[in-house]
């Protein structure tokens, strides 16, 4: 008879946390802090209780099956159709694949078996310095054998051999950039025994060769070209070009190149041990998180905090057993354009690695789209549905469980997935299914659908769409007046229109992009090895590959403009090229290209492009969603009439920085600043000021009309005096005879204006406090411009004109200034003999400000925060040099994102502010300054105060 627990309450939460974690020492923990009052004996009791796997009855929940529980943690989960250990909300343990598998399994979904090995071993793996955990073996063993129970075959059998495959799969999809190995479990013996299996010799030696070729490459890094050499010697051999077309014989003998290739390579045979093969893979996979191209993609991507990647082992299924057989990936929408239509690539007698590899050129899954890509390359019907039949036509049943499975999918996610399937002899099974990556006109697009079909909520649908996204859409288009002619056309594979210089190699297209090049990246088909290269380029042009290759994905979730898939475009040399022929057209490297992802058109030279319309369909919906679930306003940094009109048309509620200095760089102006400044008296430096007040009056008067009673910031002058300064003679010899000086008096003059550290010198309010004088030029062309804009639009309650007054550090710095602008103000009013709305504030950007914020607010009637300048002085670091070495800095972990970028480091003095200033002055706007994008970041920044959320707060940006 089974022990009964001395203490049931005990017993009861010890088992079943014990189930929940699987995990008896954590069970422990949770006992002893939930249950103080059990003994040293009864818990010694317990212990020896759950060893022996003797609690039952009174002593455990009936709920809990009697078994042996685990003492040591689980690493290992098992997945098979309709029951899996894990589920979907568990991707930082099973990482994204692992995760979605094990849902797919639990929904019923034909799920080939298999089981994840956590994310946590790879962060211990690489803890350990490259070892495993010990109980690791053993519950890989386990699930090995539940998979040869499962399936009724044997790992390393020689007759009936169980074969799987190993994947990556992190808890944010990384595509391609991690390793895969698939058909492992081969060997001399294995392959004969799988050919007699299933009387198909081809496809047996084909599947050793692919896993010869890929362990090679994954596991030992053998340069894969090596495999390609071999495979298309063989093709040139036979007289063939397809890899299907290599008969059984030719593939034996493939099968023994490779293994040359590997021998000589590594300097030993090819492992024949299935469990040598296994461990060896597993090992490789989480070596890859720390590859070079993955880094780069968590770099690029800011994929932050994760342990690592999971391994997922799962029973092979195989798309190229014969003309029965087929794989392919697709998704539930067009990742491209977001329209609801079935959208996917397939392969008829291949592996998924053809497909996503470029390496044959897929056909669509509809025959909807099908007929559309034929129409669009030039394909008659009969040659389509003969050649390029869709897998609708050519596998109808499948096809249909294959849309239920989407459909499935769909509704169960509620978003668009990306999905990865195989056929095996007229079988269909899921391999994958993950949160597809989409372009940013897809994600407005889906987000909006799926709202209005009611699968998702506003909120909801609002966070689906990643603001960065958003810039996608304000890419500009080619004029629709310019007549083009394309050359070529190839796949749209990912939207938007490029123009840059032709480059054939990643690293050249990252050089030439420090040198401040645009450049489009011209290759026969691309590879995680690309990615830094595609990640600096306008744009992405292949020979090879479909819209779900490496290529296509890659580009369309960088928002990078892509066509693929163009057959007209031969390149040799690929790296070395210094050029290639484009149906015929030589283009050497460095001569302008245009692409236009939106439709697949290649166009010699560079066409002039134009600025997209965002007053109409989805993107103006979501910006008006957006305007409902706001807690920032947002208003635009803009110093001219078109900037301000563009940024109003896409919801901007106002200006929340006009940079008065912008406007002296005019060339009909530059004369008379530079004047103004090099004057030696007052009467000289008026003179010079009276000739910009109606350049300066008609530029604030061309902005408020803009903005048509909408708030308006503007600054007063803030740089150092010096940028506003010639530097060559030339200049110089204009400026001195407009000013009746000599070459030497003006070299003179610049030369005292010099400093060792002007932005921290003679700049901003201390300029004014020097020269009150050009302060007072910008007051009245301002209060002047906002009357007449007022009197000419008959508005009875304009909006009040906010005049900021820069870099204070000092509550009597801004008391001068202010008192200034009103004396000014008063001036105005009375000679116009009407009353002018304004308020006078200023930008916190000194960290002294921040600190006497309290006093400040006494004077300023509204606060915005530079944090340029404020993270410049609070780390001590040049925003202009600091980019020497913040890339170090963020690739060390001392931060998380670029200062500049976001507010972390003066999230404390924008606290302060906000509660020291806002308790003196309670009804003061605040606004956040910088077109990167901080204020946003530090909305959501831990240390914003709640005291943010009342009142009247905005972003500027651009």
């Amino acid at each position: 008879m089974a022990k009964t627990s001395p203490l049931r309450p005990a017993t009861d939460f010890l088992f079943k946390t014990a189930e929940e974690e699987l995990d008896v020492s954590a069970a422990i923990t949770n006992l002893l802090k939930n249950h103080p009052d059990v003994s040293a004996d009864v818990l010694i009791s317990l212990l020896e209780e759950l060893k022996a796997g003797g609690i039952s009855g009174g002593g455990a929940p009936e709920s809990v099956p009697r078994r042996r529980l685990r003492t040591g943690k689980k690493w290992v989960y098992f997945f098979s159709k309709g029951l899996s250990e894990g589920r979907a909300d568990m991707k930082d343990l099973l990482g994204g694949k692992g995760a979605n598998l094990a849902e797919m399994a639990k929904l019923g979904l034909p799920v080939p078996p298999g089981f994840t090995i956590t994310t946590q071993v790879c962060d211990m793996y690489h803890q350990l310095g490259n070892k495993y955990p010990t109980e690791l073996d053993g519950q890989v063993k386990e699930c090995i054998a539940k998979l040869e129970k499962l399936t009724e075959k044997q790992f390393g059998s020689e007759t009936n051999p169980l074969l799987v495959s190993v994947r990556s799969g992190a808890a944010i999809s990384m595509p391609g950039m991690m390793d895969t190995v698939l058909n492992l479990g081969l060997n001399d013996s294995a392959v004969v025994g799988l050919a007699k299996l299933t009387n198909n010799e081809r496809f047996a030696w084909d599947s050793y060769r692919r896993f010869i070729q890929m362990f090679g490459n994954v596991v030992q890094g053998i340069d894969g070209g090596m495999f390609e050499e071999a495979l298309t010697g063989q093709k040139e051999k036979k007289g063939v070009k397809e890899d299907t077309e290599l008969g059984a014989e030719e593939l034996k003998a493939l099968v023994a190149e490779y293994k040359q290739i590997y021998k000589k390579a590594v300097n030993h045979d090819f492992p024949q041990k299935p469990e040598e093969q296994l461990w060896d893979a597993i090992t490789a996979v989480f070596g890859s998180w720390n590859n070079a191209r993955a880094i780069k993609y968590r770099e690029i991507n800011e994929i932050k905090g994760l342990l690592g990647t999971a391994v997922n082992v799962q029973t092979m299924v195989f798309g190229n057993m014969g003309d029965t057989s087929a794989t392919g990936v697709c998704f539930t929408r067009n990742p491209s354009t977001g329209q609801n239509k079935f959208y996917g690539e397939w392969l008829c007698n291949a592996q998924g690695e053809d497909v996503v590899a470029g390496i044959r050129t897929p056909q669509q899954i509809s025959k909807e789209l099908s007929q559309e890509w034929a129409v669009s390359m030039g394909i008659s019907e009969e040659d389509r549905a003969k050649k390029f039949p869709s897998m609708e036509e050519a596998f109808p049943q499948m096809y249909t469980e294959l849309v239920a499975a989407k459909d499935q999918l769909l509704h169960h996610y509620s978003d668009m997935q990306d999905m990865e399937f195989t056929c095996e002899a007229g079988k269909l099974f899921m391999l994958q299914t993950r949160t597809g990556k989409r372009t940013a006109l897809a994600a407005v697009k889906i987000a909006v659908d799926l709202c209005h079909e009611g699968l998702i909520d506003k909120a909801t649908a609002l966070s689906r769409i990643n603001a960065k996204q958003l810039h996608q859409l304000l890419h500009p288009l080619i004029d629709p007046r310019i007549k083009v002619k394309a050359i070529a056309k190839g796949l749209p594979a990912s939207p938007g229109v490029a123009v840059g210089k032709v480059v054939f190699c990643a690293a050249e297209a990252e050089k030439w992009h420090n040198n401040g090049e645009k450049v489009i990246l011209v290759r026969t088909e691309t590879s995680p090895e690309d990615i830094a290269g595609m990640h600096v380029s306008q744009g992405i042009m292949t020979a090879r590959g479909g819209m779900t290759s490496h290529a296509a994905v890659v580009a369309r979730g960088m928002g990078t403009p892509c066509v693929a898939g163009c057959a007209e475009l031969h390149i040799k040399g690929e790296n070395d090229a210094e050029e290639c022929t484009i149906a015929g057209n030589k283009v050497a490297k460095g001569d302008f290209l245009t692409l236009n992802g939106n439709t697949g058109e290649v166009i010699l030279g560079a066409l002039p492009l134009i600025q997209p319309d965002a007053e109409s369909g989805e993107l103006k919906e979501v910006l008006s969603w957006c305007s409902e679930y706001k807690k920032l306003g947002v208003r635009t940094n803009a110093d001219t009439p078109k900037d301000a009109k563009t940024a109003l048309s896409f919801g901007a509620e106002g200006i929340g920085l006009c940079r008065t200095e912008h406007m002296f760089f005019d060339p009909t102006r530059i004369t008379a600043v530079r004047e103004m400044i090099l004057a030696d008296n007052l009467d000289a430096r008026l003179k010079a000021l009276d000739k910009l007040a109606p350049f300066q009056k008609q530029d604030f008067k061309d902005l408020l009309t803009i903005t048509a009673g909408k708030p308006v910031t503007i600054r007063l002058l803030d740089p150092p005096l010096h940028e506003f300064l010639p530097k060559e003679t030339s200049e110089m010899e204009k400026l001195g005879t407009n000013m009746g000086l000599s070459v030497e008096q003006v070299k003179n003059r610049i030369d005292s204006l010099h400093e060792s550290n002007p932005m921290l010198g003679h700049r901003g309010c201390r300029l004014a406090i020097t020269y009150p004088e050009i302060y007072d030029m910008q007051a009245r062309a301002i209060l002047e411009a906002a009357a007449e804009v007022a009197k000419e639009a008959k508005l009875r309650n304009p909006t009040p004109v906010e005049i900021m007054i820069p870099l204070v550090g000092e509550v009597e710095e801004l008391r001068i200034l202010k008192k200034n602008v009103v004396h000014v103000a008063d001036q105005v009013q009375a000679e116009l003999g009407v009353s002018i709305p304004y308020r006078v504030g200023t930008m916190i950007e000194v960290p002294r400000a921040a600190f006497i914020a309290d006093k400040i607010a006494e004077e300023a009637e509204f606060f915005s925060f530079g944090t340029n300048d404020l993270t410049q002085m609070t780390c001590g670091f040049s925003r202009d040099d600091a980019g020497a070495f913040l890339k170090d800095y963020i690739k060390q972990g001392i931060f998380d994102k670029d200062p500049f970028q976001v507010c972390s480091c003066g999230s404390y003095l924008l606290s302060l502010v906000f509660g020291s200033g806002r308790a003196t002055s309670p009804f003061n706007n605040n606004g956040l300054c910088n077109p990167k994008g901080s204020a946003a970041s530090w909305a959501q920044h831990p240390n914003r105060p709640a005291r943010m959320d009342r009142g009247r707060h905005f972003k500027q940006d651009r």
